[in-house]
């Protein structure tokens, strides 16, 4: 990149050493800003004619220059220079060879640092709504996977040791509500990404008689920053988003975590189909949960991009610095793994799991998950809890050291331990009823999982 070729170039005397000009460049990456940095500037162009800064005809000029490199980028045909230093000066340079000289009037009353404020939550905002919609899309499918599930059974931990039994159909709609607070969540942060810095200039505004307002409401922003100041500076923006891409990832990571712990031998509560497995280059017999794996592996990526933003603003004193220039590549990438996770584990979802209702009903019959059922037995009639749950606990001991399950006892045995205890005690601890009697308002039973079901379809407008 030779000297005469920056746009600042003028107060320099010596050529910028070229391997520091590749440093600093940043096309190769913000040209996924294109569309986004013509957009603005079309909007920039408008306003500096409707001012007076330039005439109306210098202003339709620019604006056709710039929807023809808009055309040409789309067709292929527009590949700017590697010696453009970034997208915005590869913008200006191929407009001021459509348009002459009057190209050189675009940047007027404008720095690239309000530049590319504007450019990255135009982006932004637009990726914010494609990723709302995949979420819709996974909630879909999590929806209809738990709808023909509300009586399926399955174990439910907590510190990964059974605890009580529950509806598959409850299990898979708490990953809903998760995803329902990702969508929200993103809504929250797209009112803070959609403020323009347009016109904040380099960091003090300008002398020019711009009408910021007038380019906030052609780009759709809701308002214009009120500090300069803080709009060139500003990338809460995107923190906010990496931060919220994050909890995206957490909840997908862990489901996928179930979902490879399910369909392990060692529980083998789900098969994975052949279409989203994968093999081993040396065992035969391996069917791989690559997809889950490799969702959970990229929640770190995602982890890192947010961790690395942080660290960048940590330190900055106003306004804008080059370390700016370091948020895109993380925004970047963020955004094509939580959509690329998404839309796979969509997939999965929907065509990838296979339960295996056998073994899932012998899981939630072969254990002490209907313990605290026996306790509230008692107390339904009477005997104060925690001496029914002091008695369970013993006759849980009990039965370990003899090999029993509760379902195993004698109602002899069960009447020794209690005199409340009759022939019903064996219906209430059946793994069905257990999980049928839950229905409370957000429990596992099968009428409250109905309703929560219900509710969730009105949400998605299904």
């Amino acid at each position: 990149m030779t000297q005469d070729k920056q746009t600042w170039s003028k107060r320099f005397e010596k050529a910028l050493h070229p391997t520091i000009a590749k440093f600093n460049a940043s096309i190769s990456f913000d040209i996924e800003l294109i569309e986004y940095d013509i957009t603005g500037s079309v909007a920039h162009t408008k306003m500096l004619a409707k001012t007076g800064i330039i005439s109306a005809e210098e202003g339709e000029k620019l604006v056709k220059g710039l929807e023809q490199i808009r055309q040409e980028y789309q067709e292929g045909k527009f590949c700017p220079d590697v010696d453009a230093e970034d997208v915005h000066f590869a913008v200006e340079k191929r407009l001021t060879e459509i348009t002459g000289d009057v190209g050189k009037k675009l940047h007027t009353a404008r720095s690239r640092n309000d530049q590319v404020g504007t450019d990255t939550r135009l982006y932004l905002r637009e990726e914010i709504e494609k990723i709302r919609v995949l979420l819709r899309n996974f909630q879909s499918s999590l929806l209809e996977l738990a709808e023909s599930n509300i009586e399926t059974l399955i174990p439910g931990y907590t510190h990964l040791q059974r605890a009580q039994p529950l509806s598959l159909a409850h299990h898979l709609l708490a990953y809903f509500h998760k995803a329902e607070r990702d969508w929200e969540r993103l809504g929250d942060v797209y009112r803070r990404v959609n403020i323009s810095p347009l016109g904040c200039g380099a960091l003090a505004g300008t002398t020019f008689p711009i009408d910021r307002h007038y380019t906030a409401e052609l780009l759709k922003f809701e308002k214009p920053y009120a500090n300069s100041l803080d709009g060139v500076s500003d990338r809460d923006f995107v923190i906010e988003f990496l931060c919220a891409a994050s909890i995206i990832m957490v909840h997908l990571s862990r489901l996928a975590e179930e979902i490879i712990l399910w369909s392990s031998e060692e529980f083998r509560f789900v098969t994975l189909t052949d279409s989203c497995a994968t093999g081993s280059s040396i065992m035969p017999q391996k069917k791989n949960p690559d997809v889950p794996e490799l969702v959970r592996g990229k929640t770190g990526r995602v982890f890192g991009h947010l961790q690395g933003m942080l660290v960048i603003m940590k330190g900055l004193p106003l306004t804008y610095n080059k370390d700016l220039q370091e948020d895109k590549e993380g925004l970047f990438d963020t955004i094509k793994t939580v959509k690329s996770c998404l839309e796979a584990m969509t997939i999965l979802l929907t065509e990838g799991l296979q339960f295996n209702s056998d073994r899932l009903t012998e899981a939630v019959s072969e254990d002490f998950s209907n313990a605290t059922d026996v306790a509230d037995y008692l107390a339904a009639r009477g005997v104060p809890f925690r001496e029914a749950y002091n008695l369970v606990g013993k006759v849980v001991k009990t039965c370990i050291s003899t090999g029993k399950l509760l379902k195993d006892l004698t109602l002899e045995e069960w009447q020794e331990l209690h005199p409340k205890f009759a022939a019903d005690i064996y219906e209430a601890i059946a793994p069905k009823q257990v999980v049928s009697a839950r229905n409370s308002y957000g429990g596992t039973g099968f009428e409250q999982v109905k309703k929560e079901i219900a509710t969730a379809k009105n949400k998605l407008a299904i």
